[in-house]
């Protein structure tokens, strides 16, 4: 079956080959002949027939051959005109070669023409117009002239050079019955439209729409027409006419406009489908082509396909976008997404292309702030309204808002400030005052400006409207002259906060009363205080509450101290027995009852227990110190001897230090080793020279001098150590002058008495007190930073009387007036080792904390939050802040649960800047773990909830930009990026938000198709 076609191929080559054997044998024979039929051919239009004849007639050897030259000359016309009409590429130097060099005029235009024609074919357009300029019309026939006019026109059209195409195109598309007159009219047609000539660009598609090749191309430009004519129901007809006809070339085009006009007639229903087609198939959509398409879904109340269109639009500040942004807001309450409808009210806000949208946006930004929570922008977006637009139809609503935001504002810092910054305050408002005065001075306590807080609450109680925050303010009172040492006035609060107890977070009765019961057991009122501890601890004791058991095992001590020994101890023994945290205080004290009943010998048996049961315990020291003391009542001075001298090893009982050395001097005294007892008293008074101990070293001292008839080295060695033996009666005299003014309260002479004395006597007898008077004097006038040389001078010569008192307030102004943490830090520690009341001790580990958490002490700082976690009576900023460090020690070594566990124990004691940053922490390490959504929340809790803490608010609006920029929610992280950085005051956190602005604009145009020019 497939020999046939082979067959019949072989046969077509021999017979091709026979006839051009044929033709070469006449060639030679006969070449006129041959050039003849060679002729005939090429008018026959035979080309490759006549290609062959010709070239072997114009390549054939000179010298042999009998071919005429004019034949010759001829014939490479021909050959190159059959070569080019062929599309014989290795025709065309020869052409070229031809046409610049023959002088037959009539050959070269031609050659011209088909070289022209042949590049026209080749779609080189621009080498076609330059050899048909060449070619001329003189040998063109007709049909040939009107070829020539298309196919130049079209080149010229081709190469956009439209105003040299369109007198060649006009000129072929007047004559109907040229082959080309359909194609001519069509792009005349163009280039006329393009042109604005619309009316004659009309007639020429018309003529080129009845041909079926243009039937799918012309039907776009005369709806086209029609439009830009101002005839739109004729063009709107005729676009969707054609889009039914179907397998239009600008069928997306023709529904653009379709759906365009529908558009404008506001029948957007009929719009829809035919801009969704566009916008969705196009590769490049205009703005207000998807403005369009997405007020259509609007219309049809599509509201998150409108969403997606309008939030595309963005990026310029022109009326196309603020629509768009307006329409997106509302889309958005629509669908009740309002963060982003805030948002989008945020650009149009900023956009001044329509002052009315302008205008309402603001005022809807506000509102919204304020009901989303961002309250500080919403107070200052709502000032700058009322402002802005004193005449606004909004005004009273906005006033109404701003009141509002007031009374619910967590900023009570701010919302303090604005309320006093108000010419005049209406009763509503004056009510709200209170609770805002109230906030803010909690935040002061939790952030340890007691003072400042105080006096708020003392003004709270003379305004009206106060009934929420009496009682709340008795607790408050109360706690602050408690940790000042006003203890009546502190007593007074509280009793006054217990007649009708109201409860707010840690103001509450049980709390109330232990307050109380500590005030009361301070000033030895027993019987009141343990009437309070039992009310809190109840009759059992219970290991479940930290400060249950402390209020049961201060019971007991007030058993203790009104000499009720059987109850107390009964108390103790259940403490031990329970296992509580203060089994080994229980302990201590159980040996004391001993002592107190004359049974010594069981004392000293339990207090050794001591080290043995709790090996850790703090109180070792102490009970060594008591053990030492019963063996020297007994004088058992080996015995005391072997207590005291673990207290001296152990470095966490320095304070019990100077009683140590004394101690084991009186005990070798009294053993009669006057070397080893001098040895000690020497110690003592080399290194505690102030101490009330060294003192009473001096007697001993002297007396072993003189014991060993040695008097002059008795007197070298007190001078050598600040104790002259005999002081001066001026030196005396001089300081009692002014101790008399200062005991009398005539402070301004006390002090010019006492800093004459220390002129005088730096190193005088005096010199501790006379500093500490005068450091008093000045603090007292709130010249604290005047105090503290004074203080630092009686602090740096610890231990002494004054010793405690001039650390703490030495402590207190180099960290919160001088913000000077190192110095601090140094105090704190000093006070925390010289501290005899439990109180200050407590202060010295909270400050400590704070100065290692200022000075990112990180190491230091966690074990002293540890310590200070197992304190008692430890209050809530304390625990806000060591539970913060210990979440960072674990965050920083990559423990994130273990780490967010600590943070939400900050977040769930209370409102301070320690739970702003805790709660940013936990926002911060669930976005590192990918956990947008919760993290979106935590942030959020930020801004609501802690609007007085700036740095840690405006963090938290970066977060939430990066979370949305994380979610590819470009909007909403280019809104929230936008907006820190036009309201952030602190610098470094602007710039942070401007760059991350930037990105995500970047981000933005580079995801976008749309054309936003």
């Amino acid at each position: 079956m497939y020999s046939i076609p082979r067959i019949i191929t072989a046969i077509g080559f021999c017979c091709i080959s026979i006839v051009c054997s044929a033709q070469f044998t006449r060639m030679n024979d006969d070449p006129d002949a041959a050039f003849k039929s060679a002729k005939e051919l090429f008018q026959k239009e035979q080309y490759s027939l006549a290609y062959p004849v010709f070239k072997n007639l114009y390549t054939s050897d000179n010298s042999n051959s009998s071919i005429p030259v004019t034949i010759q000359s001829e014939s490479k016309y021909y050959y190159v005109c059959c070569g080019l009409k062929i599309n014989d590429a290795a025709i065309v130097p020869l052409a070229k070669n031809f046409i610049d060099l023959e002088h037959h005029a009539p050959h070269v235009e031609m050659a011209a023409f088909y070289l022209a024609e042949y590049y026209f074919r080749q779609k080189e357009f621009g080498n076609a117009i330059s050899y048909y300029d060449k070619s001329g019309i003189e040998n063109l026939s007709n049909s040939e002239i009107e070829t020539m006019n298309f196919h130049k026109g079209y080149a010229h059209f081709a190469l956009q050079q439209f105003n040299e195409a369109r007198p060649l195109l006009d000129a072929v598309r007047q004559i109907p019955n040229n082959p080309d007159y359909i194609d001519a009219n069509y792009y005349y047609g163009f280039i006329v439209f393009s042109e604005g000539k619309y009316k004659e660009a009309l007639k020429a598609f018309n003529i080129a729409n009845t041909a079926p090749d243009y039937q799918n191309i012309v039907p776009f430009y005369i709806a086209e027409i029609y439009y830009f004519q101002g005839e739109h129901e004729k063009a709107l007809s005729y676009a969707e006419k054609a889009i039914k006809l179907g397998n239009q070339y600008y069928d997306l085009q023709l529904k653009q406009l379709a759906g365009h006009l529908y558009f404008d007639q506001k029948i957007y229903d009929r719009a829809e489908p035919y801009l969704e087609a566009w916008v969705s198939q196009a590769d490049d959509v205009k703005r207000e082509d998807l403005y369009e398409l997405s007020y259509c879904y609007y219309a049809a109340g599509k509201w998150e396909k409108s969403i997606n269109g309008f939030k595309q639009i963005g990026g310029k500040e022109d009326s196309l976008t603020q629509n768009s942004m307006y329409l997106l807001a509302s889309a958005y309450l629509k669908t009740n997404q309002k963060a982003s409808a805030r948002n989008a009210f945020l650009f149009c806000e900023s956009n001044n292309s329509n002052p009315t949208q302008k205008e309402i946006s603001q005022f809807s930004y506000a509102k919204l702030s304020y009901e989303l929570g961002y309250l500080d922008i919403s107070l200052k977006e709502i000032k700058s309204f009322i402002d802005r637009y004193p005449g606004s139809n909004y005004l009273q609503e906005a006033k109404e808002l701003e009141i509002s935001i007031l009374a619910n504002t967590s900023n009570f810092k701010e919302a303090k400030i604005l309320f006093e910054s108000l010419p005049s305050q209406s009763e509503e408002v004056k009510k709200l005052y209170p609770g805002i005065l109230y906030g803010r001075a909690t935040e002061l306590v939790n952030d340890q400006h007691l003072d400042q807080a105080d006096e708020i609450y003392s003004k709270i109680l003379k305004l009206p409207y106060n009934n929420n925050q009496v009682q709340l303010i008795c607790f408050w009172k109360g706690e602050i002259a408690y940790r000042n040492g006003h203890l009546d006035e502190a007593i007074s609060w509280f009793v006054n906060y217990l007649k009708n107890p109201q409860v707010n977070g840690e103001v509450n009765s049980r709390n109330g009363k232990y307050n109380l019961a500590y005030c009361l057991m301070k000033k030895e009122n027993y019987g009141q205080a343990l009437n309070y501890f039992l009310q809190v601890a109840g009759s059992q004791f219970n290991t479940s509450g930290t400060l249950e058991q402390d209020a049961y095992l201060r019971a007991a001590d007030c058993y203790f101290m009104s000499k009720n020994y059987k109850q107390a101890q009964s108390m103790y023994q259940n403490v031990i027995n329970m296992g509580g945290k203060s089994a080994d205080y229980a302990l201590y004290q159980e040996a004391i009852i001993a002592g107190a009943g004359n049974k010594v010998a069981d004392k000293i048996a339990i207090l050794k227990s001591l080290s043995t049961k709790f090996p850790g315990s703090s109180l070792i020291p102490d009970a060594n110190m008591e053990i030492a003391g019963s063996y020297m009542a007994d004088e058992k001075y080996d015995q005391a001897i072997l207590a005291l001298e673990p207290v001296l090893k152990d470095s966490n009982a320095t304070a019990f230090w100077p009683q140590v050395y004394l101690k084991e001097g009186i005990a070798y005294f009294n053993l009669n080793k006057n070397d080893e007892s001098l040895h000690y008293f020497t110690d003592l008074v080399a290194k505690y020279p102030d101490s009330q101990e060294s003192d009473e070293a001096i007697d001993y001292i002297r007396n072993i001098f003189i014991a060993a008839q040695r008097p002059g080295d008795f007197i070298n060695f007190m001078k050598q150590n600040g104790k002259p033996v005999s002081y001066t009666e001026e030196d005396s005299l001089t300081y009692h002058a002014a101790a008399l003014r200062y005991e009398a309260k005539d402070f301004d002479n006390a002090s010019i008495g006492l800093k004459d004395y220390l002129s005088k006597y730096s190193d005088g007898r005096y010199a501790v007190e006379a500093n500490f008077f005068l450091a008093e004097i000045l603090n007292n006038s709130k010249d604290t930073k005047a105090a503290l040389p004074y203080y630092s001078a009686v602090a740096d010569r610890a231990p002494n009387k004054y010793a405690e008192r001039s650390a703490l307030q030495a402590a207190r102004t180099c960290y919160f007036d001088l913000k000077d943490y190192d110095k601090a830090e140094s105090y704190f520690i000093l006070l925390r080792k010289v501290a005899s009341q439990q109180e200050n001790k407590l202060e010295a580990m909270r400050g400590l904390l704070r100065c290692q958490y200022k000075l990112q002490h990180w190491k230091d700082a966690v074990t002293n939050a540890r310590e200070l976690l197992n304190e008692k009576g430890l209050a809530t900023d304390d625990k806000m802040i060591a539970y913060l460090l210990l979440g960072k020690k674990e965050e920083a070594d990559q423990h994130n649960d273990q780490a967010l566990s600590y943070y939400k124990l900050v977040i769930q004691a209370g409102k301070s800047e320690y739970s702003a940053e805790a709660q940013y922490a936990v926002a911060r390490i669930l976005f590192e773990q990918g956990k947008y959504a919760e993290s979106e929340k935590a942030s959020f809790e930020v801004i609501r909830k802690y609007g007085s803490y700036d740095y840690w608010v405006t963090r938290s609006y970066l977060l939430l930009g990066d979370i949305y920029f994380k979610q590819n929610d470009l909007f909403n992280a280019e809104a929230t990026y936008k907006s820190v950085s036009e309201n952030a005051t602190i610098e470094e956190l602007k710039n942070e938000a401007l760059q991350k602005w930037k990105m995500v604009t970047a981000e933005k145009e580079k995801n976008n198709k749309i054309d936003q020019q």
